[in-house]
């Protein structure tokens, strides 16, 4: 396993493959990992000449101190797993400063509105960081593709406009969201969910599977009112939102049209610990 914390070593042990014009396949992860990041790296390798996985924290997307604080760290783990998939994986572990050597501030995008629908409204200036932190990414690793999983469905159409805007040539490839046996989505969070956590969240995916099943029959106001219920007086969970969106530019509707594709998206407070999920409706 090749690991490197300096931004210079990574360009050098790159700059190789980019001379011979071979794949480059990356996958940016804030550590933690899970299957669900295995599986993004495990289709990188299949698709690629080499992988590049970074594992950085990133401040400029956490809105606040305590989550930062509190986000798992567990580094040699996640090398130890990374190490199953392939020993020739290229694994970048770079402190704040290699990322932002003068200032940890965020560059300001206009992501065409898709920064202020569902996760824009509840983490103000989150995409601005994420844009950021991975314009410095592509930058440094110039990878031909880029990974991502679906759970952060607005995250990735993000993503790919920035590539748009910062006219870049990664192609962004969004990979099937990974779920445990409950249902549950993947997420570095789930670490942090008590017994009683983990037994009460998988009604997040429940429910939207039974909103996929009303879909064609339920007006999106009935949905929105029965998936309100469902957590109403769930003494574990908390609703923060649900909403109903057009998967072209994420905007919610409040009535379906025919012919238009949408996709439900939810996000639940399990304590202090923040779950988001989504599925496709049509």
């Amino acid at each position: 396993m090749y690991v490197y914390k300096k931004r210079r070593d990574i360009v050098a042990a790159v700059a190789p493959y980019l001379e011979a014009q071979r794949t480059i396949g990356f996958v940016p992860t804030m550590g933690a990992l899970h299957q669900g990041h295995i599986e993004l790296v495990n289709r990188a390798v299949k698709e690629n000449e080499v992988v590049v996985v970074s594992i950085f924290i990133n401040p400029t997307q956490f809105n606040t101190t305590e989550d930062l604080v509190n986000y798992p760290r567990t580094l040699d783990a996640d090398i130890m797993l990374l190490q199953e998939v392939s020993t020739h994986i290229l694994v970048f572990t770079p402190d704040v400063k290699e990322v932002y050597p003068s200032d940890i501030t965020s560059l300001h995008y206009d992501f065409g509105g898709l920064e202020h629908e569902m996760e824009g409204k509840f983490r103000p200036g989150h995409f601005d960081g994420v844009g950021t932190v991975l314009k410095h990414f592509f930058e440094i690793v110039k990878p031909t593709r880029a990974y991502f999983g679906e759970k952060d469905f607005q995250q990735l159409q993000i993503v790919k406009k920035l590539v748009d805007i910062e006219k870049m040539s990664v192609q962004i490839i969004g990979c099937p969201i990974f779920r445990e046996e409950s249902g549950l989505a993947l997420s570095s969070r789930n670490k942090r969910l008590n017994n009683e956590q983990l037994k009460a969240s998988p009604l997040i995916y429940k429910t939207l599977v039974q909103v996929k099943k009303k879909f064609g029959t339920k007006s999106v106001i009935e949905l929105k009112h029965w998936v309100f219920e469902q957590f109403e007086h769930n003494a574990t969970l908390e609703l923060e939102y649900f909403e109903i969106a057009k998967t072209s530019d994420l905007k919610s509707v409040e009535q379906k049209k025919e012919n238009i594709k949408y996709r439900a998206f939810i996000a639940v407070f399990a304590g202090e610990i923040r779950l988001i999920d989504n599925i496709a409706l049509n």
